[in-house]
Order: structure tokens, then C-alpha cells, then sequence
């Protein structure tokens, strides 16, 4: 069994998290680290804080702070925030530690001597009253392509375009509100067309159809095929051609390259490397940093190099669609560019793409007020099944194949509706009823129903039964097929069908308990009651694992419930054997006769028409504007 590796886009750390962010790269990323850890594979999961860049700058002049203190406090505090949420991260790390920035320069340095960077001078935009040179963010003025205002300096953001910032029209410096002028600078560009054709094929690898004429080789695994957004746009980046793209800037925070053998002193100065050069290479440094701090799991078999350089090993992607190409083909590049005897870097199986998340039928924007931090939700709802209840509404409307909205009346409706009426409803009254009338114990079954766990299992590997009726041969059906398609769907990035599955589980659940009618049963079958109930502890057991991925805090509270020591939810650390699939195996009875369960107490509180009235009620109050961009 391969090893799984897995990377979330790295968040600025210039501004907190809302729940756009999370639904496209955090969130998804979670749900199927943990849904891998349970399903017996060893597995990786890395985030951590991208702090170098103009968009940290810029945070820092508006909050009238030096960057060091804005990446100090948002770092911190998005890291919290991340882990109030429930992100099982292996290792949360940050760019600005000397690891990334030896990783980095070591890049630089390795391309430098391999031939794959362009030493160019050209002119750039230069603030002779603010005397500095502006990098691209720092200008604005309308795009050479569609003629709109506030165009930046790199990118228009209403057509998408890129270009250089001297084909900028009517440009202005946003430092110092001065016309700019162009002036003469030395950068250093990675020579990114050398790498067409090698891109052309790796990505046509991982395409289940056939393009252009070109014939897709067959496809290994489930989760190798790459969805439509992804390679839509990606292959009209490699339609248009691959050209020189500039990796580094006159900026004063950031990666520094001077010093470095080979380059000229004088024109390395002020020199640091572009944003989107150094921020995918976190992913590794972060991975190098958790062996730093682990000692005692460094060598080079267990190390990072198991990560990175071996190929027994997947790499999944996450991000958001705004950082597709960055993950689909510059990154790819550079991991090419850097391969050698000693350093073969593997390359991303998938990279599973969100679009946007937009808010109440709007785009999120912190200027207009029209967002909601996560930090926010989590201070005035921070017990954990509240939690559970924002990340499941999420995770039902994930912007997988094209833009989705978030409304507060649907969250309420997936709270209420699934959650506390159909998965906690069919918590609340089995094991209600268990209480009331077995002593709060896993009944022990005797008489026809002493084999019902062997008859159970036989019955799954295709045998007839003697003992179950129609009633437990539709619900173990109906188990069996959903969990199996839940599988199917998380291992194809479909997490919202998959979670579809897993709710009819429940369903069936519930459906079971109404059609054996044990509340009426006891009085006239007791052993059959205690069937009945037995099975509704089973499913117990069942639900406690497959729902763990989206609603850990709830599924360790259960779990607990049901006599388990150590909930198994798929957090990190968690004693869970590699190979051994409790996912799949949840199909079948585990909770042992006798086993004392907890009483209960209501999973999911309603969610009352006041919440929704008063969360809606605070959109539109302005706040301060936090930019949160994709390396570029």
C-alpha cells in the first residue's frame, strides 16, 4: 500500500481565515487525510503559513506594523483557528523559518548552476518619490487587455490577464498615488518553456480522455483522473506556450539571494525571490522541519525523503482554482528542474481543484463587510458539535465542478434536517430505548439469534441466512453499498456524493428501527427486541467511523458512548495499524455482546430561526480589507 501525502495550498498570513478559504482547500484536504487514515494508509498531511510576498507588505502598511508582527499574528493565530476546526494536520509550519529559506536559496542556486535561469535587464515600474521599485502589486492602472481600471501591475483581475506591468495604462504607484517611471533593473527568470513537452505528457497522463488528438494512457487508480476545471485550465496555459517567467523581485522581505555562488554581488542586491517561486516549496521545508523537531523518526528511509523522493508514495494537491496552474505546471517544473541521481522528486498524482465558495448569492469581501472569519464562528460557537455542524454544511456544498453558495438558512436546514433528525435522532432513541429496557448494555443474544454476527458477515460475502429477515437483509444491503460508494466517491474527490451515501446509512438506520418496531415487539418477542437492538448498537459502532472524516467531534463523543477507550477518528496519532482498513471493515458488527453503552444526551442542538436571523443580520457591516492571493 502506497504511503499518501498531502498538501493544502498555504494561506497568507496577512488576514484570517473565512469560510471561502476553508471550503476550498483546508476542508476538503481534512475530510480525506482522515477518511485515508482510516481506511489503514500511512499518511502526511501539510499546511503551514505562506509569509513573504507584496500582499504581507501591504497588510503591514495598512496596519502600521512591520511584516515580521503581521506574520506573527496571523500565523498564530490562523494556526488556532485551524485546529478549533478540526484540521488534522501532521505538521502546520510557516515560510519564515531558516529551513525554507536554506530550501529555497538551494533551489535557486541548483537551477542557477543546471542553466534554467535567464539573467535578464529590463525596465520596471520605479517611485521616484518613495525610491523603490515597484513590484507589481504596488502598481495599479487599466488593463492593455480590456481597458478596465485598477488593473494590477502583473494581472487584470475582470478579464484575467497577464502581462508585464510597463504595458500598463495610465499607471500609478499605490505607495505614493505618483505617476511611475520605467527604469532599468536586473531579475533572474526560470526558464519555464524548457519544460513543454515534459509538461504536456504529464499532464495528458493524468487525463481520462483524449485531447487534441492525443491518446491518454490508461489510468492506474481511482483517484488519477484529474477533474475538467483542472485540466481545462491548465491546457490553455500549455496551448498558449510556456515562456520565461521572472522568480525574483526588488523587494526588502522575502527569500534574499545574495551571497549565493555565482551570482553577481551588485546585482543581487535587494534581490529577493518571488513569492510564487518560494511558496510551494513550504510544502518540503515543512516536511524537512517535522523531522528537525522528531528526531527520533530521522533517517533517510523514514524521513522526509519517504514524502518526497520516493515513489512509493502519492502526493495530493488541495487548493483553490485560483491556484491551479501553480500546482498543475510550475511547481511540476521546478520539482523536474531539480531531479537528479540524488534528488527525484515524485510529482502530484492529483490535484483535486475547488472553485469558489460565494456568500448569501455574493462574492466574499472583507471591504464590503461580506464575510464570515472562521475565528469568529468558532469564538461564539466553540463547543464541538457545533463545529461539526459548520464543516458538515460545508462539505454538502463543496464548489467541486463550479461555483457554490453558502447560505445560513441552508446550514440550518443540513443541522436540522440531517444531522439532528436523522443521524442524531437515530442515536438518541436506540440508545434510549437500550437504556429503558437492556440495562444500557449491548444486548446478549441467545436463543435463533446467537450466530447473528457470523450469520451477518456470511450474508455480506454473498451466503443465505436462516436467521436475518427481510428487514436486516435490507439494512445490511443498503450498508454495504453505501459505505462501498462513499469510498468510491471520496477516492474521487467527490466528497458531497460521498457524504450523499453516507447520510442514506442514517437513513436506513432509522428506517430499520421504525420497521422492526421494537418498542412494541418486547412485549411479545423479547429475544427479537434484543436483536433488533443489537443491530442498532452495530450501526452505532458504524457511524462513529464513517461520518469521522466530516464530524470527528461528534464521532469521538459517540464513540465514547459505545465503550471505546480511544476514539479512532482519523486524527493524527491516532493507534490506527497501517493496513488495516476500519473503514471498510465498519460493514461489519464489532461491538461485543454485554458492552455498557453510555446514556445519551442530544448530539446537535437545533438550530433556531433567531441564529440565522442574527448571523445574516451582520453581513454588509464594513471591516478592514484583507487580501488573501495566490502566489504570483
Amino acid at each position: 500500500m502506497k504511503r499518501t501525502l498531502i498538501t493544502s495550498a498555504l494561506p497568507y498570513a496577512n488576514g484570517y481565515l473565512h469560510l471561502g478559504h476553508i471550503a476550498g482547500a483546508y476542508l476538503p484536504a481534512d475530510i480525506y487525510a482522515r477518511f485515508c487514515r482510516l481506511s489503514g494508509k500511512e499518511v502526511f498531511y501539510v499546511c503551514g503559513s505562506d509569509e513573504h510576498g507584496v500582499a504581507i507588505n501591504i497588510a503591514a502598511q495598512k496596519e502600521g506594523v512591520s511584516p515580521k508582527e503581521i506574520i506573527d499574528k496571523y500565523h498564530i493565530d490562523n494556526k488556532t483557528t485551524f485546529y478549533q476546526f478540526g484540521m488534522s494536520f501532521n505538521q502546520y509550519s510557516r515560510t519564515s523559518i531558516p529551513e525554507h529559506h536554506k530550501l529555497a536559496r538551494e533551489f535557486f542556486e541548483d537551477f542557477l548552476n543546471k542553466g534554467y535561469l535567464a539573467e535578464k535587464t529590463e525596465e520596471q515600474f520605479y517611485d521616484e518619490k518613495a525610491q523603490m521599485f515597484l513590484p507589481d502589486r504596488y502598481v495599479e492602472g487599466e488593463c492593455p487587455n480590456c481597458g478596465a481600471s485598477n488593473a494590477r501591475g502583473d494581472q487584470c483581475d475582470s478579464c484575467g490577464a497577464y502581462y508585464s506591468q510597463t504595458e500598463l495604462k495610465n499607471p500609478k504607484s499605490t505607495v505614493t498615488g505618483e505617476v511611475p517611471i520605467a527604469k532599468e533593473t536586473t531579475h533572474w527568470y526560470f526558464k519555464f518553456g524548457e519544460f513543454q513537452s515534459f509538461l504536456e505528457n504529464y499532464i495528458e497522463s493524468n487525463s481520462s480522455d483524449s485531447n487534441e488528438g492525443k491518446t491518454s494512457k490508461k489510468l492506474k487508480s481511482i483517484n488519477d483522473a484529474w477533474k475538467d476545471n483542472v485540466l481545462q485550465q491548465t491546457r490553455s496555459w500549455l496551448k498558449a506556450g510556456l515562456s520565461d517567467r521572472a522568480i525574483t523581485r526588488d523587494l526588502d522581505w522575502g527569500v534574499k539571494i545574495d551571497g549565493l555562488k555565482g551570482m553577481d554581488g551588485q546585482k543581487a542586491k535587494g534581490k529577493a525571490l518571488y513569492v510564487w517561486f518560494d511558496a510551494v516549496l513550504g510544502y518540503i521545508s515543512a516536511t524537512k522541519q517535522y523531522y528537525e523537531d522528531n528526531p527520533n523518526e530521522k533517517n533517510e528511509q523514514t524521513g522526509w525523503r519517504k514524502w518526497w523522493q520516493s515513489e512509493d508514495t502519492d502526493y495530493f494537491a488541495f487548493i483553490g482554482k485560483d491556484n491551479i496552474v501553480f500546482h498543475t505546471l510550475i511547481f511540476p517544473a521546478m520539482l523536474r528542474a531539480r531531479k537528479d541521481a540524488d534528488n527525484p522528486y515524485i510529482l502530484p498524482k492529483n490535484v483535486p481543484a475547488h472553485e469558489f465558495l460565494n456568500l448569501e448569492g455574493q462574492k466574499f469581501s472583507k471591504s464590503r463587510g461580506w464575510s464570515i472569519d472562521l475565528r469568529d464562528f468558532l469564538t461564539e460557537n466553540s463547543d464541538g458539535t457545533s463545529v461539526d455542524k459548520l464543516r458538515y454544511a460545508l462539505a454538502s456544498n463543496f464548489p467541486e465542478t463550479k461555483d457554490a453558495d453558502f447560505t445560513w438558512k441552508d446550514y440550518q436546514a443540513r443541522a436540522n434536517n440531517e444531522l439532528a433528525s436523522i443521524f442524531g435522532n437515530f442515536i438518541n432513541r436506540s440508545l434510549t430505548f437500550l437504556h429503558k429496557n437492556f440495562a444500557g448494555e449491548v444486548p446478549i443474544l441467545g436463543g435463533k439469534y446467537e450466530y447473528m454476527a457470523p450469520e451477518w458477515r456470511s450474508f455480506l460475502d454473498g451466503h443465505k441466512s436462516n436467521i436475518l429477515n427481510e428487514n436486516d437483509e435490507l439494512l445490511i444491503t443498503e450498508l454495504s453499498n453505501n459505505i462501498k460508494n462513499a469510498s468510491e466517491q471520496f477516492n474521487k474527490f467527490r466528497f458531497r456524493d460521498g457524504l450523499v451515501s453516507l447520510m442514506n446509512v442514517a437513513r436506513a438506520a432509522n428506517k430499520y428501527f421504525n420497521d422492526e418496531e421494537p418498542w412494541k415487539i418486547i412485549k411479545t418477542d423479547k429475544d427479537k427486541a434484543a436483536k433488533t437492538l443489537w443491530v442498532c448498537c452495530q450501526l452505532a459502532g458504524t457511524l462513529s467511523t464513517i461520518f469521522s472524516p466530516i464530524i470527528p467531534n461528534t464521532c469521538s463523543i459517540l464513540q465514547r458512548w459505545l465503550g471505546k477507550r480511544d476514539a479512532l477518528v482519523g486524527s493524527v496519532g491516532e493507534d490506527i495499524q497501517i493496513g488495516a482498513d476500519l473503514w471498510m471493515q465498519s460493514v461489519y458488527p464489532h461491538l461485543p455482546d454485554g458492552q455498557k453503552i453510555e446514556k445519551p444526551s442530544i448530539l446537535f442542538a437545533r438550530v433556531e430561526d433567531s441564529f440565522v436571523e442574527k448571523e445574516v443580520a451582520k453581513l454588509g457591516n464594513k471591516g478592514t480589507e484583507s487580501y488573501h492571493n495566490p502566489p504570483s
